[in-house]
C-alpha cells in the first residue's frame, strides 16, 4: 500500500503537469518512429513492472503525444478539454471500482441524480427511471432506437424480441442529410438495413427539410412499408444546425412515429441566448441522446440517453437471470434493463463532479462563451475577402472555407481538402475538414472554455499562412 500511495501522489503530479503544460506546448504533432514502435510493438512482458517504472513510462512515452483536445487551439471535431472536477474524481470511481448494473451503492444512485441533472440542463421532461449513461451517443443511439422498434413490432401484435423481425414489413428509419453515420449504423446493427434508412434532404441552412419528410414517409406507406422512426439533430457536426424540432414532433405524432433527437454535441446549445429558440421541440421528442463529453468536458467515455417513457427501453432490454435478481431493488429495477451493458462503470462520479463544480450558471457560461465565440470567428470569416461562410453559426461550430482571389472553383477545392493536415503538421492549431453540398469545407468546432478571440486569430493565420506554403 506505500507504494501505491506514492506512486498516486507522483501520478497526481504528473497529470496536473501535463494539463498546466498544455497551453504552451503544441497542440499536436505526429509521433516520432521511435515512440511509435514502443506504443505498438512492445512484447508482453514475462516480469510485472514497479508502479514508478509504469510511470516513467507513461511520462517519457504517452504524455507527449497527446490527440490535442485539451489545448486551447484544437479546433477539431467535437472532442473537448477534461474538466478539472472530472479529472479529479476519475481515480476514485477506479478505486471503488463498482459494477453501475444495480444494486444498492453510490454509484447506482448517483447516476440517477447526473442522468436527471442533464435532463434538466437540455430542458427535457425526466420521469423517474428515464434515463442512463452510456459509453456514448453511438450506444444511446442503438439503445433509443431498440426500444422504438420494441414498440413498433408491439403495435403490430408481435414481439420483436421472440420473434425477430422476420416475415414483416420492413420498419423505415428517416434521417436527415447532415444526421450523425452512429443512426445509420444503429440501424444496421438493429437488423433494419441501411435500404430502409432514407436520408432526407435539408435547406439551404442545412436543417431538415420538413415537407420532404413528409413526402418519403407518404411514399413508402404506399409502397406497404412501415415507417416508425424519425431522428432529428440538436447540433450537427458540421454546421451545428438545430432540425426544426417542434414541426418534426407534429409530423412524428401525425403519422405515430417515434420521434429522436441527436442532441450529441448540439443539446446543451438550448442554454444560449441566441440559440435557445431553436430548440423549440425538443420536449416532445420521445428519446434524446447526449455526450457529456462533449460540451461539458466529462473524461472520455460518457453519454447519456433519455426517455419520455422508461417503460420502452426496459422492455427492449430487461432480462433478469435468477443469479442477479435483487428483491431489494426499487420499482425503477436495476440500470442493465435499460440497455445491452450489463457491467457497467461508474461514469455517474465523473459527470455528477462535472456539474457540482460548474453548477447549472457555469455551464450556461461555457455554452454561451463559446457560442459567442463561433459568431466572432464567423464574423471574421465574412470580413475577409479571402474566407467564405458556408452555413449559418446557430451554436458552436463555424463552416467556412479559404477562397482567394483569382482561385477556380476547382482550386479552392483541393486547396481547402489539402489546408486541414497541413495546419495539423505546423502545430500550432487544430483544424479538421468535412464537405458541405459536395463542397470542401474548414469546420471549426470552439468547446474549450480557454480559447480566446487571440486563438481564432491564429487559426485565420495558419490557414493563410498554409496555403501560401502550398502555393509555391
Amino acid at each position: 500500500m506505500d507504494e501505491l500511495r506514492g506512486a498516486a501522489r507522483a501520478a497526481a503530479d504528473l497529470a496536473t503537469g501535463h494539463l498546466a503544460g498544455v497551453p504552451d506546448g503544441p497542440v499536436w504533432q505526429p509521433v516520432p518512429e521511435e515512440d511509435r514502435a514502443w506504443l505498438t510493438g512492445q512484447a508482453l512482458p514475462t516480469k510485472g513492472r514497479t508502479l514508478s517504472g509504469l510511470l516513467h513510462d507513461v511520462r517519457e512515452r504517452v504524455l507527449p503525444h497527446p490527440m490535442g483536445n485539451g489545448h486551447p487551439r484544437f479546433f477539431g471535431w467535437v472532442n473537448s478539454p477534461p474538466s478539472p472536477a472530472g479529472v479529479l474524481v476519475a481515480p476514485l470511481a477506479a478505486a471503488m471500482n463498482p459494477s453501475c448494473a444495480g444494486g444498492d451503492h453510490a454509484g447506482v444512485l448517483l447516476e440517477r441524480t447526473a442522468v436527471r441533472w442533464l435532463a434538466e440542463l437540455a430542458g427535457y421532461p425526466h420521469p423517474p427511471g428515464g434515463g442512463l449513461l452510456t459509453g456514448g451517443a453511438s450506444l444511446a443511439t442503438v439503445i433509443a432506437l431498440a426500444a422504438a422498434r420494441q414498440r413498433a413490432i408491439g403495435e403490430q401484435g408481435g414481439d420483436v424480441r421472440e420473434e425477430g423481425l422476420y416475415g414483416r414489413p420492413p420498419l423505415v428509419v428517416y434521417v436527415s442529410q447532415e444526421g450523425h453515420s452512429c443512426l445509420r449504423k444503429a440501424a444496421e446493427l438493429l437488423g433494419l438495413g441501411s435500404r430502409y434508412v432514407r436520408t432526407v434532404p435539408v435547406g439551404r441552412d442545412f436543417r431538415m427539410d420538413t415537407e420532404a419528410l413528409r413526402r418519403a414517409i407518404a411514399k413508402d406507406r404506399v409502397a406497404g412499408l412501415r415507417p416508425f422512426f424519425v431522428a432529428a439533430s440538436a447540433g450537427t457536426v458540421n454546421t451545428g444546425a438545430v432540425d426544426p424540432l417542434d414541426e418534426i414532433a407534429g409530423i412524428a405524432r401525425e403519422h405515430g412515429l417515434w420521434f429522436h433527437i441527436d442532441g450529441a454535441y448540439g443539446a446543451l446549445g438550448v442554454l444560449d441566448e441566441g440559440a435557445g429558440p431553436r430548440y423549440a421541440g425538443l420536449a416532445r421528442a420521445d428519446s434524446l441522446a447526449l455526450d457529456p463529453h462533449k460540451w461539458l468536458g466529462v473524461p472520455v467515455d460518457c453519454g447519456c440517453v433519455l426517455f419520455r417513457d422508461p417503460a420502452a427501453p426496459r422492455a427492449a432490454f430487461s432480462l433478469v437471470p435468477s443469479y442477479l435478481r435483487d428483491d431489494s431493488a426499487d420499482g425503477l429495477g436495476w440500470f442493465s434493463e435499460y440497455g445491452p451493458e450489463q457491467t457497467r462503470p461508474f461514469r455517474g462520479l465523473r459527470v455528477w463532479s462535472t456539474i457540482a463544480h460548474l453548477g447549472r450558471e457555469g455551464v450556461t457560461r461555457l455554452v454561451r462563451r463559446t457560442c459567442g465565440l463561433a459568431r466572432t470567428l464567423a464574423a471574421a470569416v465574412e470580413a475577409d475577402g479571402d474566407f467564405e461562410l458556408l452555413a449559418p453559426v446557430v451554436t458552436s461550430v463555424v463552416a467556412f472555407r479559404y477562397r482567394p482571389a483569382g482561385t477556380g472553383a476547382d482550386g479552392t477545392d483541393r486547396l481547402n481538402e489539402l489546408i486541414p493536415a497541413a495546419v495539423q503538421r505546423r502545430g500550432q492549431v487544430f483544424l479538421t475538414g468535412t464537405r458541405l453540398s459536395g463542397t470542401a469545407a474548414l469546420r471549426a468546432c470552439i468547446l474549450n472554455p480557454a480559447t480566446t478571440e487571440a486563438d481564432l486569430e491564429i487559426l485565420l493565420d495558419e490557414i493563410r499562412n498554409c496555403a501560401r506554403e502550398m502555393a509555391v
